[in-house]
């Protein structure tokens, strides 16, 4: 009986060791980065009946997880977070007004999680960059939206980059565009983003 239950207990060890084996290389192609703030660049351009306008993101922050174990990466993961009132056009004024139409008393932050990926293909001559289109959810000024975010993926070691623009309505998110000098001034609801962010392990 003994002897019985010293080889039932090795092959559940053995069964065990399989089972952690089978599973560290899934483990070890899963990698985890966070958004660097203090390199690349997030801003946000627009139209105005007097200029056209830049705001840029001073501080931001994130999460990406991507497994390279088969032939295309698999992001399971994407969180973009900005600050709204560290959106900085260098004009306190315009900052001012900026702040007051995404509410930013009540909303502290510009949130994009991710859902799922609709389409992922490799960049030709390059082994490690690649095309995305993302779906997710964008929370700006207290109203979340579903959109689809496109950019360029690239995984390099010890870190990854993502490049591209996306085009919004600011009365899609209830933002009234801002106006200045008693409304002579108007901004268009259009505005772009541009994201060229940098991501490390």
């Amino acid at each position: 009986m003994k002897s019985y239950i010293k080889r039932n207990q090795r092959s559940l060890k053995i069964a065990a060791l399989a089972i952690v084996v089978g599973l560290v290389p899934v483990t070890l192609s899963s990698q985890n980065f966070k958004l660097s703030n203090g390199e690349g660049k997030l801003a946000v351009t627009g139209t105005s009946t007097l200029h056209d306008w830049e705001e840029v993101a001073e501080q931001k922050s994130g999460s990406l997880q991507v497994d390279i174990s088969g032939e295309l990466p698999k992001i399971a993961a994407l969180k973009f977070i900005v600050e709204a009132e560290s959106l900085k056009s260098g004009k306190s004024a315009m900052d001012k007004n900026t702040y007051k139409a995404l509410d930013t008393d009540s909303h502290k932050q510009i949130v994009f999680q991710l859902s799922s990926i609709k389409e992922i293909t490799p960049v030709p001559s390059s082994s490690n960059k690649y095309k995305v289109v993302a779906n997710g959810n964008l929370t700006i000024a207290g109203k979340t939206n579903k959109i689809e975010l496109p950019f360029d993926l690239t995984v390099n070691g010890e870190k990854a980059s993502l490049e591209g623009k996306k085009g919004l309505k600011m009365t899609d998110f209830g933002i009234e565009p801002p106006k200045a000098l008693m409304g002579t001034i108007k901004t268009g609801d259009e505005i772009e983003i541009h994201y060229n962010t940098i991501w490390k392990k």
